[in-house]
């Protein structure tokens, strides 16, 4: 015996038993406890062959190699007679208690045989009949179709040839039509196969497809940290998702169960196999003898490098085992068998040193040392890339084993509801709630279950199960009935597995066509709603119009989640976490629904005795904005919209005649403001002086320009700008107009919000047009030199909205422009909405003599009407022709102000085609003024 040396070698043992260890491991934390049961049976049987084996003499190294090869050319041919099929391979035979893969025991004999054969120095007889030899199992794997492990029978008789110290001649030759001939072998690869290489050559495989198992491979190599993640309790679910974690990516799903630590076990373990066989080839006292352990020492280093590789995507999938570790008895138990050969070549060099011939004449294999430490530099070199992984991708990694094992169910919130400013509801929430079962957690098969649920929703429980199964494929919950509050809490306390009760989402709107134009309406989230919102999930319901739109992030609160794990087949295993929704704020607005209704009321008496088509009313704080009311008539019902929607009632609103009731006539609709845009003409004067406001000129019953003859609505006398404001005289303001030039109007006019959005907390908002010469080209008109006198009366290329003309109406009263609001405050603690600043006038002290006669005109003038009101006012009033009103063509406009000494309050109206504006838009502001100012009560007669 060589002195120092012992025959056995307990490191190399060691090292076998720690890979079968880990490969126990890596079984039982997967929860595969049969598998790992048979794992360890093969492991015992292959101790016991290894130590047989081990105790096998040198000499009959050649007889055993040539029992091993033809035991396995037997097996190999029966395979394709009886061999078990698996996706389009014949690999296994079945013999009923356990199955076995002759092409493990290939891989042994094409050392086996090649040593021996080589042993004796290189001819070209024995380099031809090893080939030969080497050919049959190769031909008989590549049949089964096996073509990964063919490649891997080439590679080992190649590597044998290396080792055994071929000449590199007829080396180089075969080396290059071994890989010239790589493309051809694409024509006989399997479609998996085909895919396992696409997926390693392109960098955009389908993850759900083909590139299933590289991504959960990384996943399993990413997320698993040091230490691993084994010890969650929800790691039997998240390992379902790594395939062949038993076997092709055992590796990866070892890191992912006990962490980069074990895998470096695996890589420490293969290493010191590959080095103690290194050296019995060293020791071996025979050349056969190193070439068989050297060769074994090879194939353990090749199957970990290939196997590591494909498990950290650095290599095609090949489904190669780390031979001891890897599921499977025949590889396990060959896997022993080479080792306890290596431990006989040790054993033979060790105890008989004086039978060695003399070492210049017993050759080494070729490249042993050098071919080892390559080995072993590259595990290493791999333990590093995968803590590469760990550390730059390793947070990413453990999101994407989270999110792919996390299926959530939303719990829509409740969303808040719309008051007016004295907390009167007007958009409510039904009292109604949706009972719907989670797909595959309830269990419908089970009687108490359904029968209690079916009980509940007084329904039978045929009908519940009819409901259950009519249930789209894939939906994660389905609708089962709609109960009352009171029926929805029996439900929520019966605790029936699967079981969900949320809000039916469901809006109602007591007031209907009278606020429609202004709440809106809510729906299904669209893919603009989504673009608007990308947090928004699937099937939210969101506002869709109205002040619903306007504040949906106020009022559609958080939704809730009820999440639950699932395998990799969809199904629900365990519940998750739950997040319960948090209720939307309820709004409460300036708008007083008083004035609302009463204004809407009023306008349709208005349009009933005038036969005006449509109508508006604006009542705002003439101080801060607040609107109070803002009526719209013709109105639809906003009801009707859901969701789910009543289509019929939908159809029925949209083809009513005459204007439509979707539109907002007080933000959307801009016609010509008529003689409510002189006050705008006269402040412009003011602005730009061009006529002394004291001096009178001669007006009459026309003005005669250009040709053109201009009429006054009725003769009159020579005004000042007072009286022609109190009498609304067209002819003063043609001249004061043509005088102004249209630069200077639409300047004042502009600053006075003519043309422009008011910025009103509604969506849609028309801006009106104020026409120039420079921008009437852009709605294919004209300016022509009567443009400018029609402009000073506010007709030809101006229009305006109800709200524009509320706003400059109140901006001379006040000499502050203010942005109307409709939205006070939200939440329990009502919490004030930010509101735009007032922005003062630059011309707000010069525009006395405009107010003037705007209080002349209230006082005894076009609006005398407001004079008996108990607070003073000023007013304007317009009647402006307009070719779309219906009738004569006249829009009847009314704009007024009070009390003019401190004004408080605008109101505004409009009726188109309603005629004269004092005769029947004037009575609607009348109504409102006398509501916001009632009458003190008469005193009590005396006696």
């Amino acid at each position: 015996m060589q002195e120092g040396k012992h025959e056995s070698d307990p490191w190399i043992v060691g090292a076998a038993i720690v890979l079968v260890v880990l490969g126990l491991l890596n079984l039982t934390a997967t929860g595969m406890t049969g598998h790992a049961v048979r794992h360890l049976l093969f492991a015992v049987v292959g101790l016991a062959i290894m130590w047989v084996v081990s105790r096998m003499r040198v000499s009959d190294l050649r007889a055993f190699g040539w029992a091993v090869f033809a035991v396995a050319t037997l097996l190999l041919a029966a395979v394709p007679l009886a061999g078990v099929a698996t996706k389009g391979a014949q690999r296994w035979l079945n013999f009923g208690v356990f199955t076995v893969q002759p092409s493990e025991l290939a891989k042994l004999a094409l050392i086996l045989v090649p040593a021996g054969m080589l042993a004796g120095g290189f001819t070209l007889a024995r380099f031809v009949a090893t080939l030969a030899i080497a050919a049959v199992p190769v031909a008989l794997v590549a049949v089964q179709p096996d073509l990964s492990t063919a490649v891997v029978l080439v590679a080992t008789t190649g590597f044998m040839l290396v080792l055994a110290r071929v000449p590199l001649l007829p080396l180089v030759p075969l080396f290059v039509m071994g890989i010239a001939s790589l493309p051809l072998a694409v024509l006989f690869l399997r479609p998996y196969q085909l895919e396992r290489v696409h997926v390693f050559l392109s960098s955009n495989a389908d993850p759900a497809g083909a590139g299933w198992a590289e991504l959960q491979a990384n996943i399993a190599i990413g997320s698993g940290g040091l230490w691993g993640l084994a010890r969650d309790p929800l790691y039997a679910v998240r390992a379902q998702f790594l395939p062949e974690s038993e076997h092709d990516l055992a590796f990866a799903s070892l890191v992912y169960g006990w962490g980069l630590v074990a895998g470096l076990a695996v890589v420490v373990a293969t290493s010191v196999i590959v080095w103690r066989a290194a050296l019995a080839a060293r020791t071996a006292r025979t050349r056969e003898a190193a070439l068989v352990a050297a060769g074994i020492g090879g194939l353990f280093g090749i199957h970990a490098l290939v196997s590591i590789g494909q498990s950290l995507s650095l290599l095609p999938h090949t489904g190669m085992p780390i031979p001891l570790f890897s599921y499977g008895g025949t590889a396990a138990i060959v896997g022993f068998a080479a080792i306890g050969l290596v431990l006989a070549v040790r054993r033979d060099g060790v105890a008989r040193p004086l039978w060695a011939p003399d070492p210049r004449r017993r050759r080494r294999p070729r490249g042993v040392s050098a071919g080892t430490m390559t080995m072993i530099a590259a595990l290493v070199a791999m333990s590093v890339f995968a803590w590469q992984v760990q550390h730059d991708r390793g947070a990413e990694y453990r999101a994407m084993s989270d999110a792919q094992m996390m299926r959530c169910i939303r719990l829509p919130a409740e969303r808040g509801l719309i008051v007016d400013r004295n907390g009167v509801p007007l958009v409510v929430n039904v009292a109604e709630y949706a009972v719907a079962v989670v797909a595959r957690m309830f269990d419908d098969s089970d009687d108490d279950a359904r029968n209690r649920l079916a009980a509940l929703l007084a329904k039978s429980p045929d009908e519940l199960s009819d409901l259950i199964d009519a249930g789209g494929e894939g939906e994660t919950q389905v609708e089962v009935g709609r109960v009352a509050p009171d029926q929805a809490r029996r439900v929520v306390d019966a605790r029936i597995p699967g079981v969900l009760v949320v809000p039916s989402g469901r809006r109602q709107y007591p007031y209907g066509a009278v606020l429609a134009s202004i709440l809106g309406h809510v729906g299904v989230a669209d893919a603009d709603d989504m673009q608007r919102w990308p947090h928004l999930a699937l099937g939210s319901r969101v506002g869709k119009a109205g002040l619903e739109k306007q504040y949906d992030a106020l009022l559609r609160g958080s939704d809730g989640t009820q999440c639950m794990y699932v395998d990799p087949t969809g199904n629900p295993v365990a519940t998750g976490e739950r997040v319960d929704p948090v209720r939307g704020h309820d709004l409460r607005l300036h708008l007083d629904i008083g004035v609302q209704t009463l204004a809407t009321d009023a306008l349709v008496d208005a349009m009933r005795t005038s036969r005006g088509d449509l109508g508006a009313a604006v009542v705002m704080d003439a101080r801060t904005g607040a609107v109070l009311a803002l009526a719209s008539v013709p109105g639809a019902d906003n009801n009707v919209y859901g969701p789910p929607a009543d289509l019929v009632a939908l159809a029925a609103q949209s083809q009513t005649p005459g204007p439509s009731a979707l539109v907002n006539n007080a933000t959307q609709t801009a016609v010509p403001p008529g003689s409510t845009f002189k006050i705008v003409v006269a402040s412009a004067d003011m602005q730009y002086p061009v006529l002394s406001p004291d001096a009178v000129i001669e007006t009459g019953a026309a003005y005669t320009y250009g040709g053109h003859t201009f009429r006054n609505w009725q003769p009159m006398g020579p005004n000042n700008m007072l009286q022609a404001i109190q009498w609304s005289d067209n002819v003063y303001f043609y001249k004061l107009g043509e005088l102004l030039g249209p630069e200077k109007m639409s300047d004042v006019a502009n600053q006075l919000g003519a043309g422009r959005r008011s910025g009103i907390d509604l969506p849609g908002e028309a801006e009106g047009f104020l026409g120039t010469p420079e921008n009437v080209g852009s709605i294919g008109a004209t300016w022509y030199p009567g443009s400018t006198l029609l402009m000073g009366i506010g007709q030809g290329t101006v229009s305006a909205t109800p709200i524009q003309v509320a706003r400059w109406t109140s901006g001379i009263a006040t000499g502050a422009m203010v942005t109307p609001q409709l939205a006070a405050a939200y939440g329990p603690e009502l919490i004030p909405l930010p509101t735009a600043t007032p922005q003062r006038l630059a011309f707000a002290d010069r525009l006395d003599p405009v107010r003037a006669g705007m209080r002349a005109s209230a006082a005894a003038g076009t609006a005398g009407q407001l004079a008996d009101l108990p607070v003073p006012a000023g007013a304007k009033t317009g009647t402006a022709e307009d070719p779309s009103a219906p009738g004569e063509g006249l829009n009847a406009w009314f704009s007024a102000v009070a009390p003019f000494d401190a004004p408080e309050i605008v109101v505004t109206a409009l009726v188109r085609g309603g005629g004269f504006g004092s005769a029947t838009s004037g009575p609607v502001v009348k109504k409102i003024l006398e509501r916001y100012f009632p009458r003190p009560p008469a005193p009590a007669p005396t006696r």
